[in-house]
């Protein structure tokens, strides 16, 4: 492929992987996300009655999916499950090329990853072909909603200081755009849905310390300038002043996007015509959606 037609280089990989792992004694104790992620997961199988004997995970901390799997009716029906165990690889799909041969998968799973893409379709199509035919593949990744507080604060406090801005949270896709990016990638009855919540927190340190443990902190591109202690301080003050609830807590904003999508199969249903694949993940699998606070 020519440098013309390479996708932007939004995230470092490298820098990615570094967070995953200096995440990986601490994730468990903020893995809030991906345990509803995982949830969702496990749901959407369970409704389907039909078995995965070929079935991995790339998700970037498997730990989640595989404990709420083997506690699921559908334990018996999936696997064994392969897992991307080296950090770099699961730096995400789209980071580098996927380590499964084409048509070998009857199941694909990818949770709390795809949002560290730099080739977001690119990634959805390299599942797709790693899918044998009529193979699903089930993924969630964050959506645009997510940590808009965050970065409403971060942005003003550092325009104050500084009088320019670097970007610090990473740019999310849009959640109604899933269902079009795997029809895009070749997914056949590709649906998405996007299940938003709240969690409140004491203060900004305190949600930033979640947001390393997860291994989700900052992994643009190109240099970081580092923030000072006052940029931080005013970047909590606005927090609290604009955001705050009458006891002090803040809320913090998550959106995560559940896709899923079937590889090609000559025994499937047409597919709806072209843009009304709007259809909610949870009606089309027979999951309960999941929503509220936290």
């Amino acid at each position: 492929m020519s440098s013309s037609s390479a996708p932007p280089v939004i995230f470092d990989s490298r820098r990615r992987t570094a967070r995953l792992v200096r995440s990986e004694p601490a994730v468990h104790a903020a893995d809030f996300l991906h345990l509803r992620a995982a949830e969702n997961a496990v749901h959407s199988l369970e409704a389907l009655v039909r078995e995965w004997p070929e079935a991995t995970d790339l998700s970037a901390h498997p730990g989640p999916f595989a404990r709420t799997l083997a506690d699921s009716r559908a334990a018996a029906r999936v696997g064994p499950v392969k897992t991307v165990a080296d950090p770099v690889r699961r730096a995400g799909p789209g980071q580098a090329p996927l380590d499964l041969p084409d048509q070998s998968q009857d199941l694909v799973v990818s949770l709390m990853s795809l949002h560290w893409a730099n080739d977001l379709p690119g990634a959805l199509a390299q599942i797709r072909r790693a899918l044998k035919p009529d193979g699903l593949f089930i993924g969630t990744l964050l959506g645009a909603g997510t940590l808009k507080e965050l970065r409403a604060v971060l942005t003003e406090a550092e325009l104050e200081a500084r009088g320019g801005a670097q970007a610090r949270v990473s740019p999310f896709a849009d959640g109604f755009d899933g269902a079009a990016l795997l029809q895009r990638a070749g997914f056949a009855l590709p649906v998405a849905d996007v299940d938003r919540l709240t969690v409140r927190y004491p203060d900004l340190f305190a949600l930033v310390r979640d947001l390393r443990a997860m291994g989700e902190t900052n992994a643009l591109a190109g240099p970081i300038r580092p923030l000072t202690r006052g940029i931080v301080g005013r970047a909590a003050q606005l927090y609290t002043d604009r955001y705050g609830d009458a006891d002090g807590r803040i809320p913090a904003t998550f959106e995560i996007v559940h896709l899923a999508g079937w590889a090609p199969h000559e025994s499937q249903q047409k597919p709806l015509p072209r843009g009304s694949a709007k259809m909610r993940l949870a009606d089309a699998l027979g999951v309960t959606e999941h929503t509220g606070e936290d």
